[in-house]
């Protein structure tokens, strides 16, 4: 053997060594994972009796989540990091977690809840739920409620937790359990247009969701309808149909799991009642009281206290984009008690917070507005300079507006500001009081996207509707029945804009964010911006002296939702702002993180992408 041949096989026993090691290494993590998930090392532990509060008049806060994944980038689904940073917040406030039988005692016996009190909700049942939220809730000492659709019992899906899992839940003795109701259904639905199309699986829903606007209902919410909205069947049908639901849902939760979980959520929330019509308020509200003890008939607001009644609760369900002082805010203004907000590492004293909150978040700061307000910060300790280059990148939710203030005065009684607003990109001079409009023009305009007619998209909505129930269609006459009319719509030709085709506004998405990057470069008199690397506007100012800079968030009254009636709450998220001297380029300020902590991030980042790649198509 030469020497060669050696230092070759060393080489590669050392490769091999190597490989071993590493391989090792990814079994023992991968063990470590699934006994983080699956398996449970300790036990949920009652809140103290020294917690319970002298009064009965300190109520409880109920947050309820649709679920959770690991990702969170979907319009329902938490991340699992966010969801922990929602509860951690919750628990560095104070609140421990109270069950279905504590609220019984309250509500019928009117013994007092701890001091802060949160019952915690997760909807719709779903495996990843269970797998992404069972370890934060041991880690916190947090008791959670799954809430199911027993029809889900019998399905094939794998996304729906099964009988046995839900009774290894609550053996964990971190979980209870509720229910949503027998079934997700929709009736009376119609398009954004009013055309009539139906009953609705939540299938065919989701498909056609975006086509439709607000004018539907759940199944046991109203008569079934006809396209006049007259009701298709009689008295004695509707209270047979109801009937149906809660019995099978009553025999499913017997058969599966031995009992019927007393804790119902109303499908859908804020209807006055236990439904749209008294008739069917009546039918619910009878089942209702004869299966549950406890009812969620509402959903906004998070407080529920003794004056509230036990089958008419309402739940908070904050949405994946919150960040943790957007939650924090809507407790607060709930329950009218103080909180303290988190704001992120020490780089927040950067900067004056002169109203809300605000948090610095790797290299993001997020400024949340006051409910139905502002928020705003300024930043300290500056130079005078008011020729400034100002780079962010905007990535708040697109309803309400985010802006960069600068040319500012001390008290910043004037400022010129650009940002964001409602899918407008504006800029402003604002003076005495008052804002002037220096540019104001669509996000989708400014992106040279060519507006469309109102009848090309009547033709979309039709064609969306109308392949949701070609493809959900239970035979196949009414598949090939929809197909047709699928292909006689497809070849109608709407009047275009250019034609004379009134122009269609598409409204802005609740869940839509931004991601937009926004550069400015004020000189003298003369602001250009520039918007994703494209100068979009060029404007002249009278302000030219003020050198404060400052960041605002702000609502819109426009934002309302009937999914979420009382969410006045806007965060605006900047992230990578850059302000340098005009002239020179010299960076005055940055967010941008440095050194090593700039290579973590960054390699965290990169980790978390490619994990995520393999998670979603693998």
């Amino acid at each position: 053997m030469t020497l060669g041949d050696i230092a070759y096989s060393k080489r590669k026993n050392r490769i091999k060594c190597i490989r071993t090691i590493f391989e090792c290494i990814a079994v023992l993590l991968i063990v470590w994972t699934l006994w983080e998930l699956f398996f449970h090392t300790k036990v949920y532990v009652p809140y103290d009796k020294d917690q319970v509060s002298a009064s009965t008049d300190t109520g409880f806060v109920a947050l309820s989540y649709f679920g959770v994944d690991r990702i969170g980038n979907t319009s329902t689904l938490i991340g699992e990091k966010q969801l922990r940073e929602h509860l951690q917040a919750m628990k560095d406030q104070g609140y421990v977690t109270i069950t279905q039988e504590d609220i019984e005692n309250y509500y019928k016996e009117g013994k007092p809840l701890p001091k802060k009190a949160l019952y915690l909700m997760f909807e719709d049942g779903r495996r990843d739920t269970a797998i992404f939220a069972d370890n934060i809730l041991e880690g916190l000492n947090y008791k959670g409620v799954m809430m199911t659709y027993p029809e889900k019992f019998d399905h094939p899906d794998p996304k729906f937790l099964k009988p046995s899992e839900l009774t290894d839940l609550t053996d964990s003795t971190f979980w209870e359990l509720g229910t949503n109701g027998y079934r997700l259904e929709y009736i009376n639905v119609y398009d954004r247009y009013h055309h009539f199309i139906g009953e609705v699986d939540p299938l065919t829903y989701a498909m056609m969701q975006p086509y439709l606007g607000r004018d539907y209902n759940h199944y046991l919410m109203d008569f079934i309808r006809d396209k006049d909205r007259i009701p298709a069947e009689t008295m004695d049908h509707m209270k047979r149909r109801i009937g149906y639901d809660y019995e099978r849902l009553r025999d499913l939760y017997t058969d599966g799991i031995g009992y019927v979980p007393q804790v119902h959520v109303l499908m859908h929330a804020n209807t006055g009642r236990f439904g749209n019509t008294p008739s069917v308020s009546r039918e619910n509200e009878k089942w209702i009281r004869k299966l549950f003890a406890m009812n969620f008939n509402r959903e906004g607001y998070s407080f529920n206290n003794k004056d509230s009644s036990i089958y008419d609760l309402t739940r908070m369900q904050p949405q994946p984009y919150w960040p943790v002082n957007h939650l924090l805010m809507r407790i607060k203004y709930d329950t009218d008690q103080d909180v303290t907000f988190k704001t992120g590492d020490e780089r927040i004293h950067d900067w004056d917070i002169l109203k809300g909150a605000a948090q610095y978040k790797e290299e993001s700061v997020i400024v949340t507005s006051l409910p139905e307000n502002q928020g705003l910060i300024r930043l300290k300790n500056h130079t005078d300079d008011s020729d400034v280059h100002i780079q962010v990148r905007l990535e708040g939710n697109s309803f309400g507006g985010q802006k960069v203030l600068f040319r500012g005065n001390k008290d910043l009684d004037s400022y010129v500001s650009a940002g964001i607003v409602h899918g407008h990109l504006i800029m402003t001079e604002h003076m005495g009081g008052k804002d002037h409009i220096l540019f104001d023009k669509k996000l989708s305009l400014l992106d040279g996207v060519d507006p469309i007619s109102i009848d090309e998209d009547k033709k979309n909505v039709q064609m969306g509707v109308l392949e949701a129930l070609t493809r959900y269609a239970n035979t196949k006459d009414k598949a090939k029945a929809y197909a047709a009319k699928l292909e006689k719509t497809r070849e109608e030709k709407p009047k275009t804009v250019a034609e004379g085709g009134e122009a269609y506004e598409a409204p802005e998405s609740f869940h839509a964010r931004l991601d937009r990057q926004l550069d400015i470069k004020a000189v003298g008199k003369d602001i250009a911006v520039m918007l994703d690397g494209k100068e979009v506007a060029s404007v002249e100012t009278t302000l030219t002296d003020g050198s404060e800079i400052a960041l605002w968030a702000g609502w819109d009254s426009d934002a309302w939702s009937q999914r979420n009636l009382a969410d006045d709450v806007y965060d605006g998220v900047f992230e990578r702002l850059i302000v340098s001297k005009a002239d020179d380029s010299t960076v005055i300020y940055s967010t941008e993180l440095k050194g090593m902590d700039k290579v973590k991030f960054d390699v965290k980042q990169k980790w978390e992408s490619v994990l995520d790649f393999f998670l979603t198509h693998f």
